[in-house]
């Protein structure tokens, strides 16, 4: 975990990342008349856009380190074009589309952007204030 902020608890943040990526995954393979109806078309677009910016954005704040980053963001987009082809191959009601991958990559891209501003050392900043707290 050293490609980690330093963190006193590493194994919490990266658990709610990871049970991020779990809904995202869950929502991605639901049926599709089982989710709300989108209130306009190509709303969902920017519901895929906005959900791997969060993913992204959250692992900014997570790693320390560009190559950290890097790493999360490429598993993120590999994700996006696994997650599109699950739907085809385990789904009766959902269909690979490329324009999600693409929303998806915009979305991590987006996400990544965050580095370069002072959002990218929040969850740092929650970290050591809930540790201060707790002494």
């Amino acid at each position: 975990m050293s490609a980690l902020r330093a963190f006193h608890w590493p194994r919490l943040w990266v658990g709610l990342w990871v049970l991020m990526i779990a809904a995202v995954v869950t929502g991605s393979l639901v049926p599709s008349d089982e989710l709300p109806r989108m209130l306009f078309p190509g709303a969902d677009k920017l519901q895929h856009m906005a959900g791997y910016a969060t993913l992204s954005g959250y692992a900014v704040m997570l790693f320390a380190d560009r190559r950290g980053r890097g790493m999360a963001a490429v598993g993120l987009v590999l994700l996006g074009v696994l997650i599109e082809g699950a739907q085809s191959a385990l789904t009766t009601s959902r269909q690979a589309d490329p324009m999600d991958m693409l929303a998806n990559l915009l979305g991590v891209g987006l996400g990544q952007a965050l580095a370069a501003t002072g959002i990218a050392g929040w969850l740092l900043r929650i970290d050591s204030r809930l540790a201060a707290g707790r002494r």
